[in-house]
């Protein structure tokens, strides 16, 4: 990624996701866009996000997808089996979620991702 360049993980079926992206462009940002349902993340991108974000890996996790019951993922405490789980279902992982210079936001609410564009 180079040095100043945004990327958003996008969903565009997800509103929270088009309000974070129309958000950034209204800020004149045009960022590359990550369609992470389309190309899996590998375990390593999750992981590189969760440092940038600080957060732990359920913390980005959409914990009300059938996709999480059915994985049992609400007693795991592994944090490898977490990322594991999302890079093979990336239909958990929450979004939208915005890098910049090696840091990252979670979109939640979308105005979060100003942070990046502004900090």
């Amino acid at each position: 990624m180079a040095n100043g360049e945004i990327v958003i993980w996008h969903n565009p079926r997800c509103s929270k996701s088009r309000e974070a992206l129309k958000l950034l462009e209204a800020e004149g940002v045009e960022p590359k866009i990550f369609r992470y349902l389309d190309e899996k993340p590998t375990k390593e991108q999750i992981e590189e996000v969760l440092r940038m974000t600080g957060l732990r890996a359920r913390d980005i996790m959409r914990t009300k997808e059938a996709i999480y019951k059915e994985l049992g993922l609400k007693d795991v405490d592994d944090e490898q089996k977490l990322v594991e789980a999302m890079a093979e279902h990336p239909r958990l992982i929450e979004r939208p979620i915005v890098v910049k210079d090696g840091k990252a936001v979670l979109g939640r609410p979308p105005e979060k991702v100003l942070e990046l564009v502004k900090g």
